[in-house]
């Protein structure tokens, strides 16, 4: 895309050859004058939020409270609805009864073949950890899924050790070397661990049955383009933030979850977006993005409001490339709104100018005075006598419309501004 240039309107006085008021000059002159010229790169955009969550439903069961109405505005920690499910509340209470139980086991007799509890009960922590990365597996985020991996690598690798301790305990019994009641002392720890992380997931599903905002911002029913971000590892295993299962609503009926619709793991409940400061996402070409830097003011205009005046910031400017819309090579550039006439809402679409260079109160020219000589860049002068004398120039911020001249050219001298084509050398100007 190639870079626009803004001049003041005091830059430049035409003077007009000499012809009839009805027909168009074929070649004008004006005189050189000082103005302030400014490359502007113009790129697509669009409209963001400062964030955006779905918060979706932990468990199966139904929706119980919802406590917003849509365009609500609340508060980060809010409870927002609540789900009721008597699976996960039937979970938690065999997690606790098999805690206390595990907690209140002595050791058990000693003919208790301890090989095989211990087995049995590595097999079973194999299971867990099993479902744990198979619920792990369905996150579409790769950073929230590998986060989810290797929390479960970590939990799998200190029950490893507390096993591999207990084995060492039983062959020591086997071989008459530590005492049985080591033996059975390790193995109720491990099995109170185990339990005591049955616990915990139950408990904290349960907790996540009530929902709260994660942070402020305004109310949407329904889920978002993107699933909501897990805050926790339990939340991850026990299914939130899962993509939202489609509602499969009729034509013309709303496909929102209203209290006592049935809900499973991931269902989408509502969506809370925060404006509280509105941004630009821009994608601009390859061949300009050496001349964006950080800090730069620029001017925004949304295709749904045109003439509305935006101000906006560059802040930030990604490394790695992204394919346009023309299928070009182009990087995303990220603003901050610094002023709007109007409110726009996020995912409009928009044209932004980035004032990349400016000159101000400098000689320029129209671009259309420029043309090349030998491959230099030349205008047609008015000479002493009248005449036109090609002169070489060299510019500066350059731009479709027009050119600062920072070589070649003084204050006040005359060169054709239009019809450069039509000029021979010697020819007389106007």
């Amino acid at each position: 895309m190639r870079p626009l240039v803004l001049l003041s309107a005091t830059a430049l006085v035409l003077t007009l050859t000499a012809a009839s008021c009805d027909d168009a000059p074929e070649v004008t002159v004006a005189q050189v004058s000082r103005g302030t010229v400014s490359e502007v790169v113009e790129a697509p955009a669009s409209v963001t939020a400062r964030g955006a969550v779905s918060l979706t439903s932990p468990a199966k069961g139904t929706l119980a409270q919802l406590l917003v109405a849509p365009g609500a505005t609340v508060a980060a920690g809010q409870t927002v609805a609540v789900i009721d499910s008597p699976e996960a509340t039937a979970r938690l209470a065999q997690a606790q009864a098999a805690l206390d139980a595990a907690k209140k086991a002595g050791g058990g007799s000693t003919k208790v073949n301890l090989g095989g509890v211990q087995k049995a009960l590595d097999e079973r922590a194999a299971e867990a950890f099993t479902e744990a990365r198979s619920a792990a597996a369905l996150i579409t985020d790769p950073t929230l899924r590998d986060k989810a991996l290797a929390g479960i690598t970590t939990a799998e690798r200190r029950y490893g050790e507390a096993s591999q301790t207990t084995w060492g305990l039983i062959k020591g019994v086997e071989k008459g070397i530590s005492s049985l009641g080591q033996a059975m002392k390790a193995l109720t720890q491990a099995q109170v661990m185990q339990a005591q992380q049955a616990f915990d997931l139950a408990k904290s599903n349960v907790d996540a049955l009530t929902i709260t905002a994660p942070f402020g911002g305004t109310v949407q029913l329904g889920g978002a383009s993107a699933a909501a971000a897990p805050s926790s590892l339990t939340d991850l295993l026990s299914g939130a933030g899962m993509p939202a299962a489609p509602t499969g609503a009729l034509p013309g009926v709303s496909g929102n979850i209203n209290i006592g619709s049935p809900v499973t793991p991931g269902t989408a409940i509502l969506t809370i977006v925060d404006t509280s400061e509105l941004g630009l996402v821009a994608e601009v070409d390859e061949t300009d993005i050496l001349l964006v830097k950080p800090g730069l003011p620029a001017d925004a205009e949304l295709d749904a409001a045109p003439g509305a005046e935006l101000r906006a910031e560059v802040t930030a400017i990604d490394l790695l490339p992204t394919a346009n819309s023309r299928g070009a090579v182009a990087y995303k550039v990220h603003l901050v709104l610094k002023h709007t006439s109007v409110t726009p809402r996020p995912g409009m679409s928009a044209l932004i100018r980035l004032k990349v260079k400016e000159a101000v109160g400098k000689l320029c020219v129209p671009a259309a005075a420029v043309f090349s000589a030998d491959g230099l860049d030349t205008v047609w002068v008015k000479n002493r006598d009248g005449k036109a004398e090609k002169r070489r120039i060299t510019t500066g911020v350059a731009g479709r419309d027009v050119l600062e001249i920072t070589e070649g050219l003084r204050e006040g001298e005359t060169i054709v501004v239009k019809g450069a084509d039509k000029v021979t050398e010697g020819d007389p100007l106007p």
